[in-house]
């Protein structure tokens, strides 16, 4: 799910996350098959704000992610379905998203399974230390 990162970097948040040890993400779930074999995830959160949205306390999909093999089953969909429950668990009333400009294929399945798209957005940083005015 995130590319960016060496294994051992992974299992190390992996490891802080089960330990308690970090806020975010909230929850995670996971998705399995018959043979207990991990197929897919998501990562939750409770964002105050999120684009194109109304409340200040937002259900929020940090990540999520089917194996390829497991796609087209309707895994995503029951994550999807069980991370909504999560929100309104908690008293959300807005579940919100989001996908790199790129990935369309994320996009087609936020679609697929009831988002709608509200606005596109390009991200710009600047580093502060050892620049010149």
């Amino acid at each position: 799910m995130w590319p960016e990162g060496s294994e051992s970097e992974h299992a190390s948040e992996i490891t802080e996350f089960l330990d308690g040890r970090v806020r975010e993400p909230l929850a995670v779930l996971v998705a399995q098959d018959g043979a207990d074999r991990l197929i897919g995830c998501a990562e939750l959160s409770i964002r105050p704000y999120a684009e194109g949205c109304r409340g200040d306390r937002v259900a929020y999909l940090e990540g999520w992610y089917v194996v390829p093999d497991a796609r087209r089953r309707g895994v995503g969909r029951a994550l999807i379905a069980a991370a909504e429950d999560w929100g309104r668990s908690l008293g959300c009333t807005e579940f919100a998203s989001d996908a790199d400009l790129t990935n369309d294929t994320s996009a087609a399945a936020h679609l697929a399974v009831g988002f709608t798209e509200v606005g596109q957005v390009r991200c710009f940083r600047k580093d502060l230390e050892n620049t010149e005015r």
